[in-house]
Order: structure tokens, then C-alpha cells, then sequence
């Protein structure tokens, strides 16, 4: 055995790059010198490109497969070193292994609100969020305009320039689309593919693509949300006027549970609205004759709702009374003519002489004894 074929035995190499990081897009290949012996094994494995950097100048693109660097398979690195079929010493290249399988459920989203004039609601302002997909296309591409001399780059090391490409896309688009807001929801998924296409035209130059990309959420700010929600509450209530005859039922319901002398105005108020429901329920009198008149036909109005009344009496008070009860009171006494009184829609407290309401029900006492 001559010098040479021991020399080349004891030069058997063998490179190869295995990750479990799962966030590694490029890793380079490490050798003292960056010597790599001739006739090595490159291993290259799917989801995996190895490129070959010669003297800082790119050289080979290795795709998935088993290869025996020699100077059949390696054309251009052959070609700058002019080398010879016969040529057999180590040569100094750096091998950088580019991860090109998907790396997935990245997240995007608008630092700030984007503005738009919505055709309903005019100028408004959302946010969005959602998740994208990205992809090394093309190796060299990449590694000459984004990894560089790095030894190992990471996902999160362009991350964010891809999300800004993002939002300034999304941002763009959503607001020269003229999609209404309410209809924005229905429309995520054309939207995703229009944000998409125009971002692989950018991210393209840097050797990316990007396979995915969801709008998963596209949100209004808080004073335009409650908006929505009235107009959502008017449209449950259906009828105006048959949502507030509810509303003033429920209120002489609660009325009628007073315990403070409201026992009346519940009687009252419940024979009225017993009224108005048989009316409703029977327009065209018993056993389905005809009205004699449409005014008859006509259910009657409600009763007036009566005022309940607050008394204040020495920094304390007490209520509320219905106006019988407040009869009552200043019949026997309890109540006087300067006791302070107060109900809904009345301006602060006031004597009960000066309530029109009210100074009636002194009329029928005796006024107070002139001074001597």
C-alpha cells in the first residue's frame, strides 16, 4: 500500500447535519480549518439544502441525497479551483445546512390600530392578529441576503422584520379593500390570500415564501364594539313602541311589590294592564263580533303612573308613600305643611306646601294659628 492510498484511507469523512431545535433555519457545518477531505460523504436529508461557501464566494447547492464530493458532482467549486481529475488533497470550504421544511403557527399582529374609512361606520380604526407559515425557498437566495457569516441562525432572528412585512401588507390592503366592517368576518379568508400573495412577492427577494397565512381575528375599538351591541339590542327588541309598553309593564310590576303604601297604585295598575292585555288579546269583543266603531276597537291608554314620595326629616329618610298614604299622613298629623318631600323628576327637595301636588292635601286642614 503507497503513502497516497494510506493518506487517503485515514481521510474518510463523513458530514451530515441532524436538529432538534425546531427553530434552527441554518447551521453551520464546523471542522477545524474548514478542511474538508476529497471523496467525503455528504449526507443531505429531506427538508435539508447544503451550500458550499469557497474562499467567501458561493459555490454549490446540495438538495436532499447521498454525495461523494469529487469533482464530478461539485462543478463549480471544480471550476474555481481548476482542479484535476486526479486531484485528491483536502480542500477549505464552509458547508451551511439551510432548513427548508415549513416552520409553522408563527404569530402576527397590529402593534397599533389601522385606519380605514369604513363605508358604515366612516372613519374607524381595527386591530388584527393571527398566525403564518414560512419556508426557505430558495438557499443561496438566503443565505447571501439575510444569514450571512452567521453559524447558526434562528427563526426568531427574522421574525419580526417578517411581521412588520406583515402589518405594512395588511394594513395596506385592508384599508384600500372597502369590505365593510360587519362584513370583514365573512370575508378573512379572501383577505388572508391577498396579505399573503402580496407578502411572498417581498419575502421572495430574501429566498422565502410564505405556504400560510390566517387572519384569525380582526377587532374594533371598544366605543365602536358598544355601538354595535345597541344596535344589536334594538334589533332583538323588535318593535319600539311594543318594547317600551314592556318596559313600562315591568315597571308596574316592580311598582306593585312596593310595601310602603303601594298596595293602591298595584291594584290600580294591575286592572289597567289587565285591561290593555284582554284588549289585545280579544280586538273583536266576545265570540269574534265586530266592533260597533274603530274607537271602540281601540285598546284604552295606559293609567298615568302615580309619584311616590320620600320624606326628609331630621337628616334622615323614610318612603316612599303613595299620595293616599300621604293623605293619610297629613291628616293625622305626621306629616306637615314644611316637612321636605321628593320624587322622581322633582328638583331636589322641597316643602310639601310647595308641591302643587301635594299643598292640596292641606287645603282641608285648618292653617297654622296666627302669631301674637
Amino acid at each position: 500500500m503507497g503513502i497516497f492510498d494510506f493518506l487517503t484511507g485515514e481521510f474518510i469523512d463523513v458530514i451530515h447535519w441532524t436538529d432538534d431545535s425546531r427553530d434552527t433555519m441554518v447551521w453551520r457545518f464546523e471542522r477545524e480549518g474548514h478542511e474538508i477531505k476529497y471523496g467525503a460523504k455528504l449526507t443531505v436529508r429531506e427538508g435539508q439544502a447544503a451550500v458550499f461557501i469557497h474562499e467567501g464566494q458561493l459555490a454549490d447547492v446540495f438538495t436532499p441525497g447521498l454525495y461523494m464530493l469529487e469533482t464530478n458532482n461539485m462543478p463549480v467549486l471544480t471550476t474555481l479551483n481548476h482542479w484535476d481529475h486526479g486531484f485528491r488533497s483536502p480542500f477549505k470550504s464552509e458547508i451551511y445546512f439551510v432548513n427548508t421544511t415549513r416552520f409553522s403557527n408563527l404569530k402576527w399582529g397590529t402593534k397599533n390600530p389601522v385606519m380605514l374609512r369604513d363605508p358604515e361606520f366612516g372613519p374607524t380604526r381595527l386591530r388584527a392578529f393571527g398566525t403564518y407559515t414560512v419556508r426557505v425557498a430558495d438557499p443561496a437566495r438566503f443565505l447571501a441576503e439575510i444569514v450571512g457569516t452567521d453559524g447558526e441562525f434562528t427563526m426568531d432572528e427574522i421574525s419580526y422584520q417578517i411581521r412588520n412585512i406583515i402589518v405594512q401588507a395588511f394594513s395596506r390592503i385592508i384599508a384600500g379593500a372597502g369590505i365593510p366592517v360587519l362584513d370583514m368576518a365573512a370575508n378573512t379568508a379572501d383577505l388572508g390570500k391577498l396579505v399573503a400573495s402580496e407578502i411572498s412577492v417581498v419575502v421572495a427577494e430574501y429566498g422565502l415564501t410564505i405556504p400560510e397565512f390566517y387572519i384569525e381575528n380582526i377587532s374594533l375599538p371598544p366605543a365602536v364594539e358598544a355601538a354595535l351591541d345597541k344596535r344589536t339590542s334594538m334589533g332583538l327588541a323588535g318593535d319600539l313602541g311594543k318594547f317600551t309598553q314592556y318596559s313600562a309593564a315591568e315597571a308596574m310590576t316592580a311598582a306593585s311589590k312596593n310595601p310602603s303604601g303601594g298596595a293602591g297604585i298595584g291594584a290600580g295598575l294591575g286592572m289597567g294592564m289587565g285591561m290593555a292585555m284582554a284588549q289585545q288579546l280579544h280586538p273583536q269583543g266576545p265570540r269574534g263580533t265586530a266592533p260597533a266603531s274603530s274607537e271602540a276597537a281601540a285598546p284604552p291608554p295606559p293609567p298615568p303612573v302615580e309619584h311616590v314620595w320620600h320624606i326628609a326629616e331630621k337628616g334622615e329618610t323614610h318612603g316612599p308613600y303613595s299620595r293616599a298614604a300621604m293623605g293619610r299622613m297629613a291628616a293625622d298629623g305626621t306629616l306637615s305643611r314644611t316637612a321636605h318631600v321628593w320624587t322622581a323628576g322633582q328638583d331636589g327637595w322641597q316643602r310639601a306646601e310647595d308641591v302643587a301636588e301635594l299643598a292640596q292635601l292641606f287645603t282641608v286642614l285648618p292653617p297654622p294659628p296666627p302669631e301674637d
